[in-house]
């Protein structure tokens, strides 16, 4: 996304100030709406792409046969910002011109996070072995898909080698609003809470066999 970068706002401001179905995931504002076909959505992704012309504020935009899927941060900040949620909000008009209703699913967002004793000496490998790049420090995650496609990749140190547990485990960011629900679900299914300690930043559950996933929230980050 290019065009002004604006004043950063918090993860707990943008969503008081945008409009829905966007949610905040880490430092970056999604939605998506059904479109039931390619022209309709054709015609959305046209008129927000002249909305971001007139305001040189653009989002990622993924035009799908029946839905269109967008993305809102400042890469120059590394952060969110008023552009963004400006944009975000100017979209949802848009959609409601169109008579467009929101998917169901609220959006979520996936990374891998990879716990390490020597993270300069592994992280070359998943950088090769994905055929990712850095990513600057002040970003959520260390290595990235260049076509922004695939999921981030995370380091996380460790002090001391831990073989009874697994160290690659999943990153689920998903909306504040559903995280609960989504936990009580995950353990009706057969899951466990492995911990709360660092909630609402992020809840640790295991499946039956141990494999970990971390949901986690924006809340308590800004």
């Amino acid at each position: 996304m290019t065009g002004s970068s604006g004043t950063p706002v918090s993860a707990a401001a943008a969503t008081e100030a945008i409009s829905d179905p966007w949610r905040v995931l880490a430092d970056t504002v999604y939605a998506a709406y059904q479109t039931g076909g390619m022209v309709k959505g054709g015609e959305f992704v046209a008129k927000i792409i002249d909305a971001a012309e007139a305001v040189q504020h653009h989002p990622d935009i993924e035009l799908r046969y029946g839905s269109v899927h967008l993305a809102l941060t400042t890469h120059s900040a590394n952060a969110l910002t008023e552009a963004d949620v400006a944009l975000a909000n100017t979209i949802s008009a848009i959609a409601a011109d169109l008579d467009l209703e929101s998917l169901p699913a609220p959006p979520a967002r996936f990374e891998l996070g990879i716990d390490a004793l020597d993270i300069p000496k592994i992280k070359p490998f998943w950088k090769a072995v994905l055929g990712y790049r850095d990513e600057p420090e002040e970003t959520s995650v260390d290595l990235a898909d260049p076509a922004g496609i695939l999921p981030g990749v995370w380091f996380q140190q460790m002090d001391e080698p831990r073989p009874q547990r697994n160290r690659i485990h999943v990153d689920l960011w998903v909306p504040h609003d559903v995280v609960e629900d989504r936990i009580v679900a995950a353990v009706d299914a057969g899951g466990s809470l492995v911990t709360d300690e660092f909630a609402p930043e992020w809840w640790v559950l295991a499946d039956p066999e141990g494999n970990e996933v971390c949901l986690c929230t924006w809340r308590n980050r800004d």
